[in-house]
């Protein structure tokens, strides 16, 4: 039997990331910040760009660990724009950077990052019910009050386009078409998710 995925999964990897990962609800603050740090990466790229680069990015961004992030100084920064396993972008690398540092501080006030993050979906991923690509959004509400409070807290390359791919990542928002099999599975397995129209 045929199994329906949703149509943007159309190479090995991307399949392999839709089936296991994307839209599956993360509440690991290493998690959040890697899907951070990639999501900040792919403004203007592929995501399947990314995709192909992420052990790249696991070995010159220490494990995704934000404390070990937030160290990096000019030496640091200089090496990774020379490592072609990542995008050599210096925004984006430096953004990285300040957003580990920034990433800290919010732990520091909420204890965890996911406390913080979740509560912009009142802590329960949002289940939509979408039949094409067209009806997918590129922002929401709650994409544009996320990138709003996280640019007054600090951190950069957080606009309300890539806040919005970042809950559809890390699983805060289930983007799956309703005929894809993985809206079923993650909407099943999401109790007290209230459905969206």
């Amino acid at each position: 039997m045929t199994r329906h995925r949703c149509t943007w999964a159309t190479t090995p990897l991307l399949v392999a990331y839709h089936d296991a990962e994307w839209g599956v609800p993360a509440r690991d603050d290493r998690t959040l910040f890697e899907f951070l740090v990639l999501e900040t990466a792919q403004a203007g790229l592929s995501w399947s760009t990314i995709l192909q680069r992420r052990e790249g990015y696991r070995r010159a961004f220490a494990g995704f660990d934000p404390e070990r992030v937030a160290r990096f100084g000019p030496r640091e920064i200089a090496a990774l724009l020379e490592d072609a396993s990542i995008i050599r972008n210096r925004r984006k690398i430096e953004a990285a950077v300040q957003n580990a540092r920034a990433f800290l501080q919010v732990q520091a006030e909420f204890g965890t990052f996911a406390a913080y993050i979740w509560g912009f979906v009142d802590g329960e991923p949002g289940v939509n019910h979408w039949r094409s690509p067209a009806d997918v959004p590129s922002s929401s509400p709650e994409s544009v009050a996320m990138s709003r409070d996280l640019r007054q807290r600090g951190f950069t390359f957080v606009g309300p386009t890539i806040c919005y791919a970042y809950m559809q990542a890390v699983g805060m928002v289930n983007d799956h078409l309703v005929d894809c099999f993985r809206h079923a599975e993650l909407a099943g397995s999401l109790t007290g998710a209230a459905p969206r129209p």
